[in-house]
């Protein structure tokens, strides 16, 4: 017992000091992401706008309130704020994790079900980590209220399990609109607490950077920040790292017409299998997991502009499926473990620039992703959990 438990504590502060050493020699002086957010932050409290032409590809994309997150902040030097950021991203991706573990039950389970997923989805938390992106935070959330609505009436009373989830939707929402994906879902299934609570806060969301505009001045921020979105969306469409069901059929045509043609089918398709796995699951509180891991899964391939970076939130998708991995046929064992080795080994480093190049601009990890929605759609009709 001992020898376990200095055992745990050398990995532990093994693991402390490497992630502050791969702080301090490469990612201190990257972040990029970070400081478009970071300057966002200074503008939100200086109350200047924060949309502006001249800032090129590096403007800032979020709403108003998602700035305010970062304010705090914007009044220390940015060498210590990246620092703080940088272990707000480790720990959400911890605390991420750990959800992910205890919704799969596999808390006393093998260490492999942890390891493979996170193998698999590696280069995108690293990404993450690179970029000083907010994705692992607002996974974390989404996963939180998912583990809510599943455990509303084991740990806590119905209803406040149901306004606290709500609640958690509605701040990963106004941080980034792609977790409105849920609303859909909350309405079919009825849950009309949680979807009050989380379209309040949704709404107190749009009011609260009155307090550094005014009313009339944060309407005109409201506009400028849907204006900036309709100018930069269309000329990224086809960018290399954009992994959407969009991007890649615009990579694909280079037609932009056909490909929102296409895509607009396609995603209506999408909707139309959610709802029968959603009908057939009806009155089973388990048939919840999987739906919403599905939604997660959805969220950067559905997204105008889906990073592939964003595709981590789907570590609970990916865990699912090696929990249940004997569930399937021995072919189809054979064929998730090719797909998740082409995700885990599309490495730029590894396959090389003109490579690397080509292999995106064919959105091979897209299709990768549409057969992971696959594999967890056939657990959800089969009933499994």
């Amino acid at each position: 017992m001992v020898f376990s438990k200095r055992s745990s504590l050398f990995w532990i502060i093994l693991g402390i000091v490497t992630l502050f050493l791969v702080f301090s020699i490469r990612i201190k002086d990257e972040m990029v992401d970070f400081e478009v957010n970071y300057k966002a932050g200074k503008r939100l409290s200086s109350g200047e706008t924060l949309y502006r032409i001249e800032d090129g590809h590096y403007q800032f994309k979020y709403s108003p309130f998602s700035a305010l997150l970062y304010v705090p902040l914007s009044f220390i030097p940015l060498t210590a704020a990246k620092t703080i950021w940088y272990v707000v991203i480790i720990l959400s991706s911890f605390f991420l994790i750990l959800l992910c573990r205890n919704l799969c039950h596999i808390q006393h389970r093998s260490f492999l079900y942890t390891l493979f997923p996170l193998l698999i989805l590696a280069r995108y938390f690293l990404r993450e980590l690179q970029l000083g992106q907010i994705n692992t935070f607002i996974s974390m959330l989404l996963v939180l209220m998912i583990w809510t609505f599943i455990s509303e009436e084991k740990k806590f009373p119905p209803s406040r399990a149901a306004c606290w989830g709500g609640s958690i939707w509605g701040l990963a929402s106004a941080l980034k609109p792609y977790a409105l994906i849920f609303l859909p879902y909350l309405i079919l299934k009825k849950k009309w607490k949680s979807l009050l609570s989380g379209l309040i806060f949704l709404a107190l969301s749009l009011i609260v950077p009155s307090f550094f505009y005014g009313f009339s001045g944060n309407i005109r921020v409201l506009r400028e920040w849907i204006s900036s979105l309709s100018h930069s969306t269309p000329s990224l469409l086809d960018s290399q790292d954009n992994i959407s069901f969009l991007g890649m059929l615009m990579k694909w045509t280079g037609n932009q017409k056909l490909s929102l043609l296409v895509f607009a089918t396609g995603v209506s398709l999408l909707a139309f299998l959610l709802l029968i796995l959603v009908l057939k699951g009806k009155g089973r509180k388990e048939a919840l997991l999987l739906d919403c891991s599905i939604l997660l899964v959805l969220i950067p391939l559905i997204s105008p502009l889906g990073w592939d970076y964003t595709l981590l939130i789907s570590i609970l998708g990916v865990m699912i499926c090696a929990v249940h991995f004997f569930d399937y046929s021995k072919f189809w064992r054979g064929f998730l473990i090719l797909n998740f080795s082409i995700v885990a080994f599309s490495l730029y480093d590894l396959l090389g620039r003109e490579f690397y190049a080509r292999f995106m601009s064919w959105s091979v990890i897209t299709i990768n992703f549409l057969i992971l929605i696959g594999y967890l759609s056939f657990l959800r009709w089969r009933g499994l959990r």
